[in-house]
């Protein structure tokens, strides 16, 4: 309340309008009760980092872990909104090195889901990372010219979260967006659609409501190339003439758009 006092006035700011709520959130699959000992734990990261080791070309482990672990949210308002849910978390990853002296490259692998059942085998993933690191071995520039390209998922992934900084209402209206001009226009390829949703089974960033008890729907970002959408949290859709689409993300008691499954 001291802190509210002294900080600046901002006309935007406020709870979200109560016909936007959520009335009763919906069971995104998220939560899985499967117990996993330290021990199961310590015996995954053991086995993924084997699995690496026996690839050929791998000459050393640069590390290897696996995790379980829960969290969630519990949301109340001052306008009636009350919501929660939990979401289980788990993990397998491993890092090696293949090559020697200066000729050394490091490559990983890793799973990340929601429900144990669906992580990848620890000895896929240390096969993968492995067989990745090799692959880098004697790596050389190309040759300048005209070339078709195929990006890697890990790089596509970085392609999109340029993306969804560029579309996040937030840096349009700080006018700090390459794209803040471009709603409705062509911004890719026409081959290109970008979708955006929250509400998938069992996805990683997948919630029920967002941070202010809003229910985002499946939306298409971009659509054949066009952008249609901006990422926006209730504060930052008022102060673009906008309604909020439910990416009201909440970071301690701030609340700020982001994306959720883009894909």
């Amino acid at each position: 309340v001291a802190m509210a006092k002294v900080s600046p006035e901002d006309p935007y700011q406020g709870l979200a309008d109560p016909a936007l709520l959520v009335k009763k959130p919906r069971d995104l699959d998220l939560f899985d009760p499967t117990e996993v000992s330290a021990d199961q734990l310590k015996e995954a990261a053991l086995a993924a980092e084997a699995a690496a080791l026996a690839v050929k070309g791998v000459t050393n482990s640069a590390g290897s872990g696996a995790s379980a672990g829960l969290g969630g949210l519990v949301l109340a308002t001052s306008h009636g909104f009350v919501g929660h849910y939990v979401a289980s978390r788990f993990s397998r990853s491993t890092s090696v090195i293949a090559g020697e002296g200066t000729g050394m490259e490091r490559d990983y692998e890793f799973s990340s889901r929601q429900h144990f059942s669906d992580l990848d085998a620890p000895e896929d993933i240390g096969r993968k990372a492995g067989e990745r690191a090799a692959r880098r071995i004697g790596a050389r520039k190309a040759a300048t010219g005209p070339v078709d390209v195929v990006f890697d998922p890990r790089v596509a992934r970085g392609i999109a979260g340029h993306l969804a900084g560029a579309i996040n209402g937030a840096s349009v209206a700080r006018k700090t967006s390459f794209l803040r001009d471009m709603m409705g226009k062509q911004v890719a390829a026409a081959a290109i659609t970008v979708t955006d949703e929250p509400l998938r089974l069992r996805g990683q960033a997948s919630r029920p409501f967002d941070g202010e008890g809003v229910e985002g729907e499946r939306l298409l970002m971009v659509e054949k190339g066009i952008l249609n959408h901006w990422f926006l949290s209730t504060s930052v859709a008022r102060e673009l003439g906008l309604t909020t689409n439910g990416r009201g993300s909440r970071n301690g008691s701030s609340v700020s758009p982001s994306s959720t499954n883009l894909a």
